[in-house]
């Protein structure tokens, strides 16, 4: 194997669900770094690999990137994993896969299970876009205006939207998406994927909550959610008025600067540049912003 970082997935709960090539890159490798070495080490070897193991956890992941790129560049292979699923998706990773394209090292991924994808093609929702958020924040408060602000942006681009969340905090969550979203809207709630245990319920977002209730086991494991797309707006709800799009705007106002956030308005809705940033001002107040429209950066 060349001097490269591998970018390896591994199983979510199914050891056989690792790919063959998965399996080869850890035993091919000089060094495999991971989230936690006790668990990968179970996954060495059951595959046979005598990788050296270091740990590449969100705690240290700037020593670890250090410790990776001696490695590259001493000539040897490293494998990067998590403990489940992909590295760098909702898990320890980036900085390191960062720090080796920045040292100009190829990144080589080696994609396997992921428990997005895992839920949707078992969901039965809608076809169509998705937007993947993640685990939201853990305080109630950060959590519902985030959610506020994802689920807005999922409505205006007629998306999925998809969303981890952790057994201490599903209860909580649950209970914002009713609140949210109530019996208009179909949730998917995927638990212990590809797990002894696993359970899909699929539901409005109202009886969500009583469903996780009805069984104490139910909140344990690891959750991904999905959350069903509006409905189709009338003729006269859509246009750059629509009040959906002024109040995913106004949300992205209140955490991100003028031009990042029209930025984001345009990827999620697909209005013009020129529009948004008008709009923009307006939301927020031109003596507050202290600029003009950019006409250089209109769609």
């Amino acid at each position: 194997m060349t001097s490269r970082l591998y970018v390896v997935a591994t199983p979510i709960g199914q050891l056989s669900d690792l790919s063959p090539r998965a399996a080869e890159t850890l035993r091919r490798a000089d060094v495999v770094a991971a989230e936690d070495t006790r668990v990968s080490r179970v996954l060495l070897r059951h595959v046979g690999s005598q990788a050296r193991m270091i740990a590449a956890h969100e705690h240290n992941q700037r020593a670890a990137a250090d410790a990776v790129l001696g490695h590259l560049q001493a000539g040897r292979s490293v494998a990067l994993v998590s403990d489940a699923g992909t590295p760098a998706i909702s898990d320890p990773g980036n900085l390191i896969v960062a720090a080796a394209h920045e040292a100009g090292f190829v990144v080589e991924p080696v994609p396997g299970p992921s428990a997005v994808i895992a839920l949707l093609s078992a969901a039965g929702l809608s076809e169509g876009a998705f937007l993947f958020e993640g685990f939201l924040p853990a305080r109630p408060r950060n959590r519902d205006a985030r959610l506020e602000v994802v689920s807005a942006a999922a409505d205006a681009a007629a998306a999925l939207l998809v969303l981890y969340e952790a057994p201490h905090r599903i209860a909580g969550t649950l209970d914002a998406l009713a609140a949210r979203f109530g019996a208009e809207r179909l949730v998917a709630i995927g638990r212990e994927l590809t797990k002894t245990f696993e359970e899909i319920w699929r539901g409005p977002a109202s009886e969500a909550p009583a469903w996780l209730g009805e069984k104490p086991e139910r909140s344990r494991g690891e959750f991904v959610i999905a959350i069903d797309r509006c409905a189709p707006k009338a003729a006269d709800e859509a246009g750059p008025a629509a009040p959906e799009v002024d109040r995913m705007l106004a949300r992205l106002l209140d955490e991100l600067p003028t031009s990042r956030a029209v930025k984001l308005a345009q990827e999620f809705t697909g209005l013009a540049h020129r529009e948004l940033y008008a709009r923009a001002l307006a939301l927020r107040g031109s003596a507050a912003d202290g600029s003009a429209p950019d006409p250089d950066e209109a769609d």
